[in-house]
Formats: structure tokens, C-alpha cells, sequence
């Protein structure tokens, strides 16, 4: 079992405990799909809403909160029945709108990892009015269930009435949902193909800057990110903080990072590439490389 998560197990019922040591080993990055959790339901007698708010203190184990000290930790249940585990990044000495939020982080997992559709959002606090608004840029992001601690369960609209969203900006494609945009770019480094797939997957209706981080480590191993807009603007997750993220609940030191690639639209309405680099250099000497391309 990975070291971080010695507290949280160490304070669970010794039945749950038992049954999710064996999924916390070194390749848990936060992710437990449909049968497991089936699995630990049947062993625990638990319910599956009880369950997952029993799992939240594994999900904020993975918080890296350097500046407030506040471990989050949020779970989205995807359409598949999978789980995905996220929590807040905070990188330290750096501007607070860096900051990935809990619930930005376990939503980019899941889109990461090929979810069409979020159902259910867990999480240890009351979500906050970034991450309100953040999820309303989801499919059927108002009816998304949000399940608090000790809290009856409520729809996203209860907690953002009168939203602000993409169908006010017109927008019929909604974040999670299928996106595919086309480039022109040959190139044979692996980097930037993975960069240029994921570009191809980003959202960014209202910019029309689809852009894509790929960074990599030392042993080879390579973490992404894509831009997800929304149409608040602020909330928007920048493909850098997105790719930190999924660094941190891999349990990667970012001081590991070789090399790091931003590859981004030349059609865009604004550029990522200042912001990127701001976050890159609070954490490593690496310089960022910029790749513009042009769209087909």
C-alpha cells in the first residue's frame, strides 16, 4: 500500500479497511471502476452513497495543498459506474489561480480516462462557486447528483439556481462530450502526437484554442492535460494544471519532469503559452516547448 494513504486506512472500520488495501497498491492513482466497487459494497454491507463518502478520505489523500494546508477530496462517478478520485493541487509560492479544485481534478480524470457523462459528485465540503460552475459546463451538468457528508443529496440546480452555461452562449456540445478536431501536423515524436491527440479531444468553444500539455518524466512515463473552457471563463482548466493533476495522483514529484511540450491552435482567440510557462518554472528549471498548428 502507498504510503499516503496509511492515515486514512488507519482511521476507517477495520472491514472497509481490510478490502481496499489490496486496490491501494503502487499502481492506484484514484481510480475504482464498476466491479470493485460492486466488490467492496457486497464485502463492506455498505451502500454504495455510504461507501462513497467512506472512500472520500482516500481521494483527499491525494491533495497537494503546499499554501491553505485544506486536503479536498472529490469522487465522480461516471455514466460507466466507475469512480475517479480527484483533489486539490496548490502550487506553492505561486498565484492561488494555479490552484486545481478538487472537483476539476476528479472530472478531468474521468474525462481522461474516457467518460461521456458524470452522474454523481462526492466531496468532503460544499462545493464552491468556481467548481458550481465548472460542472455546469458538463452534459446534463444541472442534473449532476452532489452528495455532501451528513447532507441530503441534491441536484447541481439546487445548488446554482439561475445558472450561467454553454446553451446560454449557444453551445449544443457541452464538456465531456464527444469532441474531435482535426490538424495539420506530421511529426514522429511521441510527444507530440500524444500532445496532438489530446489537442483533438479539448474543449474550447468560445476561444476555439484547442490546446493539449504533455509532460515527461525521467523513467519515460508521460502525463496530459487538454484545455477544458467554460463559459464563466475563470473556472476554465488550463492543460498544464490538468496534466500537474493527474502527475500528483500518479504520486510523481514534479521535480521528475525531463521535458514539457503546450501544443495549441493557431486559430485561437488567446494563447496559453504565458500561462504554462508560469507554472512549469514554479516547479522545474525545464523549459517549455510551443508547438502552434494550424486546424484542417
Amino acid at each position: 500500500m502507498q504510503d499516503r494513504f496509511i492515515h486514512c486506512i488507519a482511521n476507517m472500520p477495520e472491514t472497509l479497511a481490510d478490502n481496499l488495501v489490496p486496490l491501494l497498491n503502487d499502481n492506484f492513482v484514484g481510480h475504482i471502476d464498476a466491479q470493485q466497487l460492486e466488490d467492496l459494497m457486497t464485502a463492506t454491507g455498505l451502500a454504495e452513497d455510504e461507501l462513497l463518502l467512506a472512500l472520500l478520505p482516500v481521494a483527499a489523500a491525494l491533495a497537494s495543498p503546499p499554501i491553505s494546508d485544506f486536503h479536498v477530496g472529490a469522487i465522480a462517478k461516471g455514466k460507466s459506474g466507475d469512480i475517479y478520485m480527484g483533489a486539490n493541487l496548490e502550487l506553492n509560492n505561486e498565484a492561488l489561480f494555479h490552484s486545481v479544485h478538487a472537483e476539476q481534478s476528479a472530472i478531468s480524470h474521468a474525462w481522461l480516462s474516457g467518460e461521456t457523462a458524470i452522474e454523481d459528485i462526492i466531496v468532503n465540503a460544499t462545493p464552491c462557486g468556481h467548481c458550481r460552475q465548472f460542472m455546469n459546463e458538463l452534459v446534463g451538468g444541472q442534473k449532476i447528483k452532489i452528495h455532501l457528508p451528513a447532507q441530503e443529496t441534491k441536484p447541481l440546480s439546487y445548488y446554482l439556481p439561475y445558472a450561467f452555461g454553454p446553451g446560454d452562449l449557444n453551445i449544443t456540445t457541452p464538456l465531456l462530450s464527444k469532441q474531435l478536431h482535426e490538424f495539420c501536423l506530421e511529426s514522429s515524436d511521441p510527444m507530440v502526437i500524444e500532445a496532438l491527440d489530446h489537442a483533438s479531444l479539448s474543449y474550447a468553444p468560445y476561444t476555439k484554442n484547442y490546446a493539449a500539455v504533455v509532460l515527461e518524466t525521467r523513467d519515460g512515463q508521460t502525463f496530459c492535460g487538454r484545455y477544458a473552457e467554460n463559459a464563466a471563463f475563470n473556472p476554465s482548466m488550463l492543460p498544464m494544471q490538468m496534466a500537474l493533476s493527474a502527475m500528483a495522483r500518479h504520486n510523481r514529484d514534479f521535480s521528475e519532469i525531463n521535458r514539457a511540450l503546450l501544443l495549441e491552435s493557431s486559430q485561437g482567440k488567446i494563447s496559453l503559452v504565458g500561462a504554462a510557462m508560469n507554472a512549469l518554472h514554479a516547479l522545474t528549471s525545464v523549459e517549455l516547448e510551443h508547438i502552434v498548428i494550424d486546424p484542417i
